[in-house]
């Protein structure tokens, strides 16, 4: 099989296509021909080395597949030759989605909703489990709740807001002004245009100085200290990014907040309820751009440069016949 390996850790360059030994699946495993794979901050993480104690070398990394079942291994019956599905590698345990194949264990692994195209469905697993698991399993986002989202147009929050609009919340989000449209047309409530107006600012005036039940960090920087200033009494923070510099918390204090921090874990339940919402029109993952697996380096270079203008993720085709639903190529 053709795969993407990572055989040092550094820039984009680092990748290299290699012909690999086709996997084969052991008990309660199941073989999937992968037809799309997607871009996450954290692959370039990986790919530069901030994990390397982790990640042995070389490696095929990749954090989301969508694809066909091909085989499965002794004892698995959830699924046949031919079942479309899709999910999340397990992080860290074993090579991941870079690759026109790849073996999961039957438990992760969910049906693919059948509205979604393959490029689609890689696009949401991993974001999406990571949304359900903050707003649902941590901070237990309530119908009339208010909630601040930052990065509304990026791959997570695009997606966090029609999660949070569906559980019945009002969604404040920050973006840039020439993402308003997008922003709005996913969900978003009040978008805030974070380069002109401090959120903090907008949140309180447009709460009359309540502020917001919670709040949805994606960016890192200094989110976690300033949180606090924006949120109602009993309000929650919930972060996916992993912050090295120390953070002040002190006024947190003061409205009896509670921090929550989610690496997303995999499991087939949170796409059955993803699944759910897809089915029923109030979620869909926008795709921005779609590459070729051969690309790879091209996409991460993409993804992480400053304002590259994306919205929604980056898609890889890795079977060259997958397409976006509806598109035309």
């Amino acid at each position: 099989m053709k795969a993407m390996t990572l055989n040092s850790f550094g820039g984009p360059d680092a990748f290299e296509l290699r012909d690999m030994p086709k996997p084969v699946p052991q008990a309660g495993q199941v073989l999937v021909r992968v037809h799309a794979t997607s871009i996450n901050p954290l692959d370039y993480q990986v790919r530069r080395g901030d994990y390397r104690d982790l990640v042995p070398l070389p490696a095929i990394t990749g954090h989301d597949v969508s694809g066909v079942v091909e085989a499965v291994g002794p004892g698995v019956t959830a699924f046949s030759p031919g079942d479309e599905v899709w999910y999340t590698p397990q992080i860290f345990d074993g090579p991941g989605s870079y690759a026109e194949y790849h073996v999961a264990n039957e438990d992760i692994i969910a049906r693919k909703p059948a509205s979604l195209s393959h490029l689609e469905a890689a696009s949401l697993s991993l974001v999406g489990g990571t949304v359900w698991e903050a707003l649902v399993g941590r901070v237990a986002l309530r119908v009339g709740e208010s909630i601040l989202i930052h990065g509304g147009a990026g791959g997570v929050g695009h997606v966090a807001i029609q999660v949070a609009k569906a559980i019945g919340a009002k969604v404040f989000t920050t973006v840039r002004e020439d993402n308003f449209a997008f922003a709005r047309s996913v969900g978003a409530d009040v978008v805030i245009d974070y380069t002109k107006e401090d959120y903090v600012d907008a949140v309180l005036r447009e709460t009359d100085g309540r502020g917001v039940d919670v709040v949805f960090d994606t960016i890192g920087g200094d989110a976690l200290s300033r949180s606090p200033d924006a949120l109602a009494q009993l309000g929650r923070v919930v972060s996916i990014v992993d912050i090295a510099q120390p953070q002040n918390l002190i006024e947190a204090w003061g409205k009896n907040a509670s921090f929550h921090f989610v690496f997303t874990r995999q499991n087939r339940g949170k796409l059955d309820e993803l699944s759910t919402l897809v089915e029923r029109g109030q979620l869909r993952p926008h795709v921005g751009a779609v590459y070729p697996l051969a690309d790879i380096a091209l996409a991460h270079a993409r993804l992480e440069t400053p304002n590259n203008g994306l919205r929604g993720k980056i898609a890889i085709a890795v079977d060259p016949s997958a397409r976006l639903a509806g598109a035309d190529s």
